[in-house]
């Protein structure tokens, strides 16, 4: 992409991250964490926030040395070839594009407990936490929002994006501080079941199902517009990064305030009973704070519509980048020649949200979902940047990771472990989602005769064994985790981690220089 598109600087960049980070997650993830972990939900997000850090450092060296739209789906393509490139890219699209219809449902779901007697027809948009026809209805308005904010251009976007950024951080910043000085219960924290109701196990679980690693998720959004950064040298690093720092301490906080504000009548029974339809609304008007229950109601709006839009625009970006592998029909690979924007993957994308609306219509159901597809993501991220420091070691490398040696391989390990806390069966049903998308593959492969076929099938075969083994241990683990128990509690962590390092120095070995080298070199010049 031209110097000429390049619009995005380090403000707008980070605001695209921390954008994507704080949407709905922030209205329901600690009311989430909190039925899961009790109070202990506090070291949730630091686990959570730690565990996304080591991946996005990786990836923040690979989108400095390679700027360039949709860049999260072609890093393993450079790396190992078209198989891995494909599972990996397939993984990331199906929990990003499913990222902007969970933010619709959660504005919907908002919107369905509007006190006021004249939006007494809102009521009827949710009923336990699902979406009715009238809610989808309006879900699907929202999303057609998303698409028009970004149909134009990459500057409409920026600038839409950036200034709902800054009130997502006021917002948040506004309850922590009424909450806490409306009614701050200490003895929540220590009560009579204690800061950890639930144990590690629950604490554990909670990083990777109550919506934390589907947050966090957001970091990515910088990486995948570094087509449209001003400076990717100087931008990716800083926005990748410093969006994952801001919104985890705003996530910390907002959490504390939670566990705190809640009347201690309300856990007599535990924290697992805990039951709100808009969390932090409720909250607000049990204290008696009705002008912060507006104010959430409107953000309710805000936040989510903002990450929706922001991943409205880099899903796009992922698209263009999957045609650009040979993935998809060239006609997804083509930029409106005024806008710069690419409108057929923007299309298909819209598309695809609906069919996650009308399959999955709850905020819970579909952020568990989209927490191990990102998973599975992201476990390429440390192979292919070591894997390219071999098969690569020429690029110029504008930002380059100190200790990736170490780094990279404990960023696979904790997002190996991290998919395993996510419990069965879910870990088995998202990987055979996975699977679906390998006809698909197979299609384009025969339709290019499969030259090349068994050489990149190869580079990526440990993939598939190793989603295979991560699929058994999830099975045969501990009942903390939803297993059969066989390897209890403890071991199993040990034997998760033990694989998981197993699998990544396979891995690294596996890479190939790929045929696809040529132009990523192209790519790179471009930042020299």
């Amino acid at each position: 992409m031209s110097n000429l598109q390049r619009k995005m600087g380090t403000f707008a960049l980070t605001m695209t991250g921390i954008g994507s980070i704080i949407g709905s997650g922030w209205l329901f993830g600690a009311w989430k964490a909190a039925q899961i972990a009790g109070p202990a939900a506090i070291f949730s997000w630091i686990i959570g926030m730690i565990v996304i850090l080591f991946i996005a450092l990786s990836y923040a060296e690979l989108g400095a040395m390679l700027p360039e739209a949709g860049g999260m789906v072609k890093y393993p393509q450079y790396s190992h070839g078209s198989f891995i490139g494909f599972l990996a890219a397939w993984a990331n699209w199906i929990s990003i594009t499913s990222t902007i219809t969970v933010e619709a449902i959660a504005s919907v779901q908002y919107m369905s407990t509007w006190p006021w007697k004249w939006a007494e027809w809102t009521h009827s948009l949710v009923h336990q936490n699902i979406l009715t026809t009238k809610g989808v209805l309006v879900a699907a308005l929202l999303l057609l929002v998303y698409f028009f904010v970004n149909y134009w251009t990459v500057n409409l976007f920026a600038k839409a994006n950036s200034f709902i950024t800054v009130l997502k951080l006021i917002v948040p910043g506004v309850v922590v501080g009424a909450l806490f000085f409306a009614g701050f219960h200490g003895e929540n924290f220590t009560g009579s079941r204690g800061m950890a109701p639930y144990g590690g196990a629950g604490v554990l679980t909670a990083v990777a199902t109550s919506g934390i690693v589907f947050a966090f998720n957001g970091f990515q959004s910088p990486i995948n517009m570094a087509g449209e950064a001003k400076s990717p040298n100087k931008s990716i690093p800083i926005a990748v990064i410093g969006s994952i720092l801001i919104a985890g301490f705003v996530y910390i906080l907002l959490q504390v305030v939670f566990i705190g504000s809640v009347d201690p009548s309300m856990i007599v029974n535990g924290w697992s009973h805990l039951n709100f339809n808009s969390p932090f609304a409720d909250l607000a008007l049990v204290l008696g704070l009705n002008w912060l229950s507006i104010v959430l109601y409107a953000d309710a709006f805000i936040s989510p519509s903002g990450t929706g839009s922001t991943y409205t625009a880099t899903t796009s970006r992922m698209i263009y980048g999957m045609q650009k592998n040979g993935y998809l029909p060239k006609i997804f690979g083509t930029l409106h020649p005024l806008y710069g924007v690419p409108r057929p993957a923007m299309l298909l994308n819209l598309g695809v949200c609906y069919i996650f609306l009308f399959l999955f219509r709850g905020w819970g159901v579909l952020a568990e979902i989209i927490s191990v597809a990102t998973l599975i993501s992201y476990i390429m991220g440390p192979v292919a940047l070591i894997t390219l420091r071999r098969t690569a070691a020429h690029f110029n490398r504008p930002f380059r990771l100190k200790g990736a040696s170490v780094i990279a391989p404990l960023g696979f390990v904790f997002a190996s472990l991290t998919l395993y806390w996510a419990r069965w069966p879910l870990t088995g049903e998202v990987v055979f989602i996975m699977a679906i998308g390998l006809p698909i593959y197979l299609y384009y492969q025969a339709k290019n005769k499969w030259i090349g076929f068994k050489k990149q099938f190869f580079s990526g075969v440990w993939m598939l064994l190793y989603l295979g083994c991560m699929i058994l241990i999830s099975y045969i683990g501990s009942e903390k985790f939803g297993g059969k128990n066989i390897l209890p509690f403890g071991w199993d962590m040990l034997v998760i981690a033990c694989l998981a390092l197993c699998f990544y120095s396979w891995g690294v070995k596996s890479g190939i220089k790929t045929e696809f080298m040529d132009k990523a070199e192209e790519i790179n010049k471009e930042v020299a």
